[in-house]
């Protein structure tokens, strides 16, 4: 049988002793959910949004999800086979780098992939996203969507950098213009126009990296 875990001592020393408390509340809410749920699934996410994390928290709403902090949520987990909180949770542990979370749940692997699967949100792309195709709009009068571009628009356009003017108060472009090439890495003014040409370049996604379960860990093909 193996040895149990869970009288190992961790340190916090390196930690600065500002914001202690919350690390050492965040030791124990880590710990808190290894004992309680039988999973706990490894994931990154693909240009974040709060919003759909929100909605992802409430269908898991009997689940714990934990973001941020990852060098606290390795230690909490145990980095090395002598500290780990439960046997080989260090493999987990281990992977805690760049932008990942830590789902604890009761739910199979087979739920949880068919979720996340089936959970992607078309969005706007950030400054310095890439962009994924090119827009490009034709000489003449602007739209937006299906409607015209609202007259008091037309400052902000040109100060984006789109050479338009107003003709008969009809917002209008001088040249045939191209927002974005595709590959290309995008500028603040360029993000700024595609939101304002209703153009969703960005995919919020959730990856499945991997699960910890029955003291094994399992990656995800």
């Amino acid at each position: 049988m193996p040895k149990s875990k869970r009288s190992t001592v961790v340190s916090l020393t390196k930690t600065d002793k500002k914001g202690r408390g919350g690390k050492e509340k965040l030791f124990e809410d880590i710990h808190e959910c290894v004992d309680k749920y039988d999973y706990i699934y490894l994931f990154s996410v693909k240009d974040m949004r709060n919003t759909y994390l929100k909605e992802i928290r409430h269908d898991f709403v009997d689940s714990r999800f934990f973001y941020g902090k990852n060098r606290v949520m390795a230690k909490a987990l145990g980095t090395t086979t002598e500290e780990e909180y439960k046997e080989g949770l260090s493999g987990l542990a281990k992977d805690l780098t760049n932008e990942v979370g830590l789902l604890f749940t009761k739910k199979d692997p087979e739920e949880v992939k068919a979720y996340f699967r089936e959970f992607v949100k078309p969005d706007y792309a950030r400054s310095g996203a890439m962009a994924t195709q090119t827009v490009s709009l034709p000489e003449g009068p602007v739209k937006r969507g299906a409607d015209p571009m609202p007259h008091n628009m037309e400052p902000l356009l040109r100060s984006l950098g789109m050479p338009t003017s107003l003709k008969n108060g009809i917002v209008t472009l001088l040249v045939p213009y191209t927002i974005c090439m595709e590959g290309e890495i995008l500028s603040t003014n360029q993000a700024h126009l595609l939101k304002l040409f209703y153009h969703q370049l960005a995919e919020f996604s959730v990856d499945l990296i991997s699960y910890y379960h029955d003291g094994e860990v399992i990656q995800f093909e």
